[in-house]
């Protein structure tokens, strides 16, 4: 949170005091959130998968059409067994993982700029805010599952369709948030007192407005990712994935059409692991975040 420039006698800004307990209360922030275990097992969590996601080529080559190996068990060969074409699971998860971590990253993103963007507009300009307010809740009213089902089989299966669906029926929930945080930014002394210093709406919201609202963005950005994870897993899982890629959702799907999800138990034992570690991690490090910035630890 920033406040303005106050000026000097020569006329020269000062520094702003509201930039430097920001980043004080960030250094406090930081300080407290090492101490949370939880929080630091899951941002490592989460740190190695995008790093499996990059080196992905270099952790194992890409599963093969098929394999002389038909649902074998895990063993020395094959850490994870194979499916029913004889492809090794252990290369399926570690591709799918670049392909999960692509769909979170880039369906957060884009809800994430586009949510944050129209909750910010509506909390300054207050005669959009009720329209924005509608759209909001008329979006949040509908149900999500079928109509991310409906677009993705019209659109067709694709790594792009997949994410702008993702993306498109996650941005509410973000405007929501942030809009919450933004209304109250925006009545504050100093945003008043910007307004005296400049004509430009964006000069102010993006010098004093978005800064403020910037810790619950972060917190969006996890939370967002891990309901992207299990979208696209779940589109997946119905057939609805892009059937040219590897991803945890299309390794579950293959088990169900090639009807050895009971029994070869691994098809659906790692994959289910891999979701669940990000999911999980992604919610803890929320939380944990959430609390390094509860007032009483800053105090602490």
């Amino acid at each position: 949170m920033t406040a303005p420039l106050l000026p000097s006698a020569e006329g020269a800004p000062l520094t702003e005091p509201a930039a430097v307990g920001s980043e004080r209360a960030s250094a406090h922030t930081w300080r407290a959130f090492r101490r949370d275990p939880l929080g630091m097992i899951s941002l490592g969590l989460l740190i190695l998968l995008v790093v499996i996601a990059l080196a992905a080529p270099l952790i194992a080559p890409y599963p093969a059409s098929y394999g002389p190996d038909v649902l074998r068990p895990p063993g020395g060969e094959h850490w994870f067994g194979t499916d029913a074409l004889g492809r090794d699971v252990f290369s399926e998860v570690i591709w799918g993982t670049q392909q999960s971590v692509l769909v979170a990253v880039a369906a957060s993103v884009i809800a994430i700029v586009f949510g944050t963007i129209i909750a910010v507009i509506g909390a300054y300009f207050r005669r959009l805010d009720s329209i924005i307010s509608v759209i909001v809740d008329m979006t949040l009213s509908l149900p999500v599952l079928p109509l991310m089902i409906l677009i993705a089989a019209l659109v067709g299966p694709s790594t792009s369709t997949i994410i702008f669906v993702v993306a498109a029926f996650s941005w509410p929930e973000v405007t929501r948030l942030v809009r919450s945080q933004a209304l109250t930014v925006v009545g504050l002394p100093y945003v008043d007192a910007s307004r005296l210093m400049t004509t430009s709406p964006f000069w102010i919201i993006t010098r004093h407005v978005l800064p403020a609202v910037t810790p619950v963005v972060v917190v969006s950005v996890v939370v967002t990712a891990s309901r992207a994870v299990l979208s696209a897993a779940g589109l997946a899982f119905l057939g609805l994935g892009d059937p040219t890629t590897w991803s945890w959702g299309r390794i579950l799907y293959e088990a169900q059409q090639a009807g050895a999800m009971v029994s070869a138990w691994w098809l659906t034992l790692f994959p289910s692991i891999a979701i669940l570690i990000l999911v999980l991690s992604a919610t803890l490090l929320s939380i944990a975040y959430n609390d390094a910035r509860n007032p009483r630890h800053l105090k602490r």
